[in-house]
């Protein structure tokens, strides 16, 4: 099969979580470029909004939906309406997450429970509820989870989130041992460090320009350097992997 064939998302409906800003942006616009339907989730309606009139404007199919996934009643109205918009969505990305600064000798339980509510129980809910859609509807599919290199290595100041995207690839292979037979597929991205709006100044003033001597390929993630993988994963490409985790950081991993 031809490259264009074996990456091509005609015909899907695809949900991608944390997708007002960020990475989520990113993973949006790529999974609707190559022909998804693609349903953009965040809190924040008006940037959802603002994101769907750019792909419409390009001729693309989006729409947004506004949820907080961490409440169960928003993760079924969501599904719901796709469902009822579209169909049944065969591709899930669980981008959703939150990273906070807190030391493990002073963090409070209302900080721990807050990261570990949308970076791990959001994660499985989510996805929980995706693959129930896709039974009901006897359809195989992809489910990719957003993980972090902080879930393979460890930093000080963040190790909720340390811990938190650490339980992303151990809940990753578990979901796709689980769910394999019903030809649903589970995968993770542990995504390294890249620019977006959010933290574009820090990347750029000293501090952040102090790490990448630590980063082999000398330079942070930018557009489109995620999509490669995004693609792979969520495609006929890579129909036969389940359980992994792609690290995508520029080689950071290998010098920590």
């Amino acid at each position: 099969m031809a490259a264009p064939a074996l990456f091509d998302l005609q015909g899907k409906v695809a949900v991608v979580t944390g997708a007002s800003s960020g990475l989520g942006v990113q993973f949006a616009r790529a999974l609707a470029s190559h022909g998804a339907r693609t349903v953009l989730v965040a809190r924040r309606k008006d940037q959802l909004d603002r994101h769907v009139d750019e792909l419409t404007a390009r001729g693309l199919h989006a729409m947004a939906v506004a949820a907080d996934l961490t409440e169960p009643e928003a993760i079924a109205r969501l599904f719901d309406t796709v469902e009822r918009e579209w169909g049944t969505p065969t591709i899930l990305v669980n981008n959703a997450g939150l990273a906070q600064a807190a030391k493990l000798a002073e963090i409070s339980r209302q900080e721990w429970a807050t990261t570990m509510a949308l970076n791990l129980d959001a994660v499985l809910f989510t996805a929980q509820m995706a693959a129930q859609h896709m039974m009901a509807a006897k359809r195989e599919g992809s489910i990719i989870n957003i993980a972090s290199i902080l879930g393979l290595q460890v930093q000080k100041g963040v190790g909720a989130y340390c811990t938190s995207k650490a339980g992303v690839i151990q809940l990753t292979r578990a979901m796709a041992l689980e769910w394999a037979g019903r030809g649903i597929r589970v995968n993770a991205l542990a995504p390294g460090y890249a620019v977006t709006d959010i933290n574009r100044a820090y990347l750029e003033s000293p501090a952040g320009q102090a790490m990448l001597p630590n980063i082999p390929l000398r330079r942070f993630g930018g557009e489109g350097d995620f999509d490669g993988a995004l693609l792979l994963l969520a495609s006929d490409a890579g129909r036969y992997i389940t359980g992994t985790t792609l690290t995508i950081d520029g080689g950071h991993t290998l010098a920590l």
